[in-house]
């Protein structure tokens, strides 16, 4: 069992909703990162590159209502891992959903864009998570509510690209040449964006530090 300072809860500091300049464009990347890896910096790092984003803001949630059951390491050590990993300036790790007690991603955007009106926000996910985008609690509000980037990811180019989100938003979807548009894309407006792809996943490295210890 963990001890120390793996249990201790997360920092006010963490938990506070991050600054948004007036116009500035950035990305929304969220999910248990149950451990973090460097296919999520992978992902992280294309979206701030191809979408021309000012920052992104790296999303830390209590947990996930569509894993519920598996075994969830503490939010504060989860949060001081991506924090570990995402080294550019850019990048702001955030559990801030704790605090409000968020816990749907529908509900995440709707405050981010009430409390920070004036940004440009994206939302940004792994090609993976479009696959089963559907099944996400008030999916179509959230494409409604801001512009939407999905990166390749291994073994999950072409499933996503006809599972059944897909497939509704298909005419809403920019070439892949007009990636920094997409900030200022009135949804619903998306982009698939391909390039270097990492073969890591949470599951393999959960599975890999099980065999070790």
């Amino acid at each position: 069992m963990n001890s120390g300072p793996a249990l201790r809860p997360p920092l006010p500091a963490n938990l506070r909703l991050p600054p948004a300049p007036a116009g500035a464009r950035i990305g929304l990347f969220g999910g248990s990162f149950n451990p973090p890896h460097e296919g999520h910096l992978l992902v992280a790092e294309t979206a701030l590159r191809r979408l021309g984003l000012d920052r992104l803001w790296w999303i830390v949630t209590p947990g996930n209502p569509l894993k519920a059951g598996r075994p969830l390491a503490p939010l504060a050590e989860r949060i001081a891992a991506c924090r570990d990993l995402a080294r550019d300036r850019r990048i702001v790790v955030t559990g801030f959903e704790a605090a409000h007690r968020i816990r749907y991603t529908a509900d995440m955007v709707e405050l981010v864009r009430a409390r920070r009106p004036n940004a440009r926000f994206v939302w940004v996910m792994g090609a993976d998570n479009l696959a089963g985008f559907h099944l996400w609690q008030s999916w179509r509000a959230i494409a409604q509510s801001l512009p939407i980037a999905v990166i390749d990811r291994p073994g999950a180019t072409l499933a996503p690209m006809s599972s059944r989100a897909a497939r509704t938003l298909w005419r809403h979807r920019l070439d892949e040449r007009d990636a920094p548009l997409l900030p200022f894309a009135a949804p619903p407006a998306w982009v698939f964006l391909h390039g270097r792809r990492s073969t890591l996943s949470s599951t393999a490295v959960r599975e890999a530090l099980s065999r070790s210890s």
